[in-house]
């Protein structure tokens, strides 16, 4: 290449950079010379072919579109492989504990509770007869089916899902004892069929840590999880 083609090439880079440059600053230039816009032809992509500019933006937009459908698909594969692979682990967890004892389980789910997701307001209300003081008194309560305070929960038995929000003076009282009244917020998860074997309630000061619109999914587990460890145990 010679040093007048160089400079040639030099010269028309710098002629396209300011053209570039002042249809940046001029978005409108278009608008005002629609003649202009309407004799613009530019190459096919995919052939000898010309076409206007407003066609090539839209090949560009719907190339752009392709490509971020091709991201979401990979995304939502991606993620229904992770639900499937979180059912299997939740399973394989939940054979594992069918053999521990009682004793254990109840410490395990306690200490799991209060370490691993901070739930240091956490009480175990089952339904039966009590047979011998719990390993961990203040976790666990062992009352019978007749007890009149398990009436306030009929509702939420009736469903078997978990429920956030507010409580009743007296499921708080019946729930946390004296530390009830500064429970802002608590989450009740029934265990066992309907509520057969009893709740887990949680409770927190904060008024938004266990708010209705929260998703249950997790807390449902858990309770699949306390179901089985228990009911698998021996006493």
């Amino acid at each position: 290449m010679t040093t007048r083609e160089a400079r040639g090439l030099a010269a028309a880079d710098e002629e396209e950079q300011s053209i570039a440059s002042y249809l940046q600053r001029n978005p409108d230039f278009f608008e005002r010379h629609q003649a202009v816009l309407a004799r613009l032809r530019l190459p096919h992509v995919r052939g000898g072919s010309t076409i206007s500019l407003v066609e090539r933006q839209i090949e560009v937009l719907r190339e752009k579109l392709s490509a971020l459908e091709g991201k979401l698909a990979e995304l939502l594969r991606v993620a229904r492989a992770n639900d499937a692979l979180s059912e299997r682990l939740h399973r394989f967890t939940r054979r594992l504990l069918r053999a521990m004892p009682r004793d254990e389980a109840l410490s395990r789910i306690e200490a799991g509770l209060r370490e691993d997701f901070e739930a240091f307001q956490a009480v175990l209300v089952m339904i039966g007869e009590p047979s011998q003081a719990p390993a961990t008194p203040r976790f666990v309560r062992t009352v019978p089916a007749s007890d009149p305070n398990l009436k306030s929960f009929e509702s939420l038995f009736a469903t078997g899902k978990p429920r956030c929000g507010q409580a009743r003076d007296s499921q708080r009282e019946f729930l946390f004892g004296p530390e009830g009244p500064e429970m802002g917020s608590v989450a009740l998860v029934p265990l066992g069929m309907k509520g057969s074997m009893g709740l887990l309630a949680l409770g927190s000061a904060d008024r938004e840590r266990f708010h209705p619109a929260m998703s249950t999914e997790f807390l449902a587990r858990l309770a699949e999880l306390i179901t089985e460890a228990l009911s698998g145990s021996s006493p």
